[in-house]
């Protein structure tokens, strides 16, 4: 037999927002299909019909394009082996349906809900099996013609599968390796119900990746359980010799204490759970997302790769592409991965500062503008060359820099407590008299003249340099003074100065006062990356 193309799919239900374990599940089937020079199938498996959530299936695509991962057939992408929605594949499911009861793999039940739970509760630990189905309401221990007269009044059933005991099944998986499991503890599965004419998951999944020819099943650990019985499955249908090899990724835990990573957790600590925001359709609740809370997709896709996979080397930035070379299946974890939503804030620094100042800009420009500041592109990319290295979300950069396009009116009271001194408006009256006279004004031309002054007056730096940032910032924060002098020009220079040796008290006039020379709700929030003593002795 001629070795098969590799094609691999994602199969998420349309039942709410895509999960972050959901997309590393399709970032890992991606990764393997294109090493492999194989196809990524996507499909939607929406045969519970009564938990379908409106919009979910187009929220599940949209984060895939934001993401970037792309398909290769399948809903919304097109392919031969359709319909790639499981609820237009009813009649194809009712032949395999009728296959099975025909060959006796599978047989009808009437049992009620009712008599169900009856059961349970007169027998402890109560499972349909090959030991109870004979007590059971089925086709097994009915007559055909007492079967046929319930179905045609209108009696609804199911199509449980007829599991045989004594059996050993083995799944092969690429991840675990050998998993042998006794057929005697699994129940006969129920695998139709006529009430909606459709087939479970456990039906619906082994046909589907028969008939699309799906070579590998790479899901998450909680189908581990089940995959014994779809190796049943696929030996009573007579498809064992084209039955795709198996891979259980490990689950995505919690940052913090024990158990699988729930939306709650990230509620709790302040991190979204899903790609893209949501908006509960039934609930009307809002969900955080990746994209909306300022992540780059590449920086996210970083991140989960190495959730349950490691290279074996020490590097951790790696774009997709590279992933797709250095990916290897074998060496994904068996053991869950703590999900670390700090480090992928550090991806996304990271990935700030891999990206041009150019391109940071143009995401940064719609925020100069939202603030009523009109400004080239050019100067805003000055900004952000200045400043992206102290951000991790482009958000961050209006906070941290708006500065540089408006004048301070108010001046925060803790820096002036400290770095205007009695003298103070004196030495920033003389050094607006020496900035007046230059006609150059570089950076290095101030610098230069700046440093002479100082060390001829034999003034203190830090005293200069922590005055002179209070006049032009409003606090003690930003890059180099003559960096910001150098963008603001002369004219803005030397007006701010103005406004500070006029506005700013005197150290004298802070006794006996406690924050009311300040308006309320006027001081500028200091970023969390820079504190309010960042320059004391130094000029940058």
């Amino acid at each position: 037999m001629s070795e098969r193309k590799v094609r691999v799919r994602f199969a998420p239900s349309p039942t709410g927002a895509l999960h972050i374990g959901g997309v590393r599940t399709a970032l890992y089937n991606y990764l393997f299909a294109k090493q492999h020079g194989g196809d990524l199938v996507f499909r939607i498996e929406d045969t519970d019909s009564l938990r379908k959530v409106p919009g979910a299936e187009e929220y599940i695509i949209e984060s895939f394009r934001w993401l970037g991962i792309k398909f290769d057939e399948g809903v919304s992408f097109g392919g031969s082996h359709g319909p790639y929605r499981q609820s237009e594949r009813r009649e194809i499911y009712k032949k395999y349906v009728n296959q099975l009861l025909d060959a006796g793999k599978a047989y009808i039940a009437f049992d009620t809900p009712e008599e169900l739970e009856a059961k349970r509760q007169e027998t402890t630990n109560f499972q349909y099996d090959a030991h109870t189905r004979l007590s059971m309401r089925n086709s097994l221990t009915l007559s055909s013609d007492e079967v046929d007269s319930l179905i045609k009044d209108g009696q609804q059933y199911v199509v449980r599968f007829k599991i045989e005991p004594g059996r050993e099944v083995i799944v092969d998986d690429i991840i675990r390796g050998e998993v042998r499991i006794k057929s005697d503890i699994l129940d006969d599965k129920v695998l139709y119900k006529s009430a909606d004419e459709l087939p479970t998951y456990h039906l619906a999944n082994i046909v589907d990746d028969h008939l699309m020819e799906i070579t590998h099943v790479i899901r998450g650990e909680e189908w581990l359980p089940s995959t014994p019985l779809h190796v049943l499955l696929y030996e009573a249908f007579g498809w064992s010799e084209t039955m795709p090899r198996f891979a259980h990724l490990p689950l995505l835990l919690k940052p913090e204490g024990k158990g699988k990573l729930s939306k709650r957790d990230g509620d709790r600590l302040g991190f979204p759970v899903f790609p893209l925001e949501w908006h509960n359709p039934k609930t009307g609740e809002v969900s955080s997302g990746y994209r909306e809370s300022g992540y780059f997709p590449e920086a996210v896709l970083n991140f989960l790769a190495l959730l349950g996979w490691n290279p074996g080397t020490e590097e951790e930035i790696f774009s997709l592409d590279e992933l797709v070379k250095i990916f290897k299946l074998e060496k994904c974890s068996k053991a869950g991965a703590k999900f670390d939503y700090k480090k992928c804030q550090w991806f996304n620094h990271e990935y700030i500062l891999r990206k041009s100042p150019e391109e940071i800009a143009l995401l940064f420009a719609p925020a100069v503008a939202n603030n009523g500041v009109e400004e080239s592109m050019e100067r805003i990319t000055e900004v952000v060359r200045m400043m992206k290295d102290r951000i991790t979300f482009v958000s961050e950069l209006w906070p941290l820099c708006s500065f540089f396009f408006i004048a301070p009116h108010t001046y925060d009271e803790k820096t002036t407590k400290k770095r205007w001194k009695e003298y103070s408006p004196q030495q920033m009256r003389e050094l607006r008299n020496l900035l007046s006279t230059l006609d150059d004004f570089s950076l290095d031309t101030q610098e230069r003249t700046v440093m002479a002054w100082i060390a001829d007056k034999g003034y203190k730096l830090g005293d200069v340099m922590n005055a002179f940032r209070l006049c032009l910032v409003g606090e003690g924060k930003g890059p180099g003074m003559f960096d910001i002098s150098a963008f603001l020009g002369k004219e803005e220079t030397l007006k701010r100065i103005d406004a500070a040796i006029e506005s700013v008290p005197s150290a004298e006039k802070y006794k006996g006062y406690s924050g009311l020379l300040f308006p309320s709700g006027s001081r500028t929030k200091t970023s969390r990356l820079l504190g309010d003593d960042e320059l004391s002795s130094s000029t940058h």
